[in-house]
Order: structure tokens, then sequence, then C-alpha cells
């Protein structure tokens, strides 16, 4: 899956993201394992993939390949901390998916 953030183009206002981009980043949301990876996040800034693990009822290796798919979707971000890996949410794309979705199910 190519990276969501390469391929962002602006639609009507700023804050609104296309639609295509909207459904691949539901599609993305759409494993009960990544959804739970993202409400950790949502409280644990900068977490390292092991405290993920030791969260979830999941081996590292599936924990680290949803973290792979949320990564190159671009809803979470990763930093290097010396030979370890941290993770966080992208908040700014997740308050877009938010209004996005807001607008689209609006009535």
């Amino acid at each position: 899956m190519s990276s969501t953030n390469s391929n962002l183009r602006i639609y009507g206002d700023q804050s609104r993201l296309p639609p295509e981009t909207v459904a691949r980043l539901c599609k993305a949301l759409g494993h009960p394992a990544r959804m739970a990876i993202i409400d950790y996040l949502k409280t644990n800034h900068l977490c390292l993939c092991g405290r993920i693990v030791e969260h979830l009822p999941l081996a590292q290796s599936t924990v680290s390949q949803h973290l792979k798919f949320l990564k190159e979707c671009g809803l979470i971000n990763d930093f290097s901390d010396g030979s370890a890996r941290r993770y966080c949410l992208n908040r700014p794309l997740m308050a877009r998916l938010q209004q996005s979705l807001s607008e689209f199910l609006r009535d």
C-alpha cells in the first residue's frame, strides 16, 4: 500500500480529504487490532512497540505488521529512539479524517 501522506490532495477546503483517501483510511481502521492500536496511542504518546504488544493479546510480529500498515496509511508516525522505534498518532490527519467523515455523514 502506498503512503497516504504522499497521495493527499486538496479537496474543497483544506481540512477535507478526498473521498478515495477517506475510504483508504477507513479500510485501515477496519481491523479490530488496528483500532485497538489507535485507541491505545490516543493516550500513550511516543509509545514503544513492546508497550503496545503488552497491551494487546497478539504476537509482537502481528503488532509490528499492523503498525507498519497504519504507518504506510499515514495514520501513525514513528520516530527512532536509538535502536527502538516509538509510535504516535498522526493527529493532524486524524482530525482531517474526523472532519471529512463528519461532513460526509451530515444530513
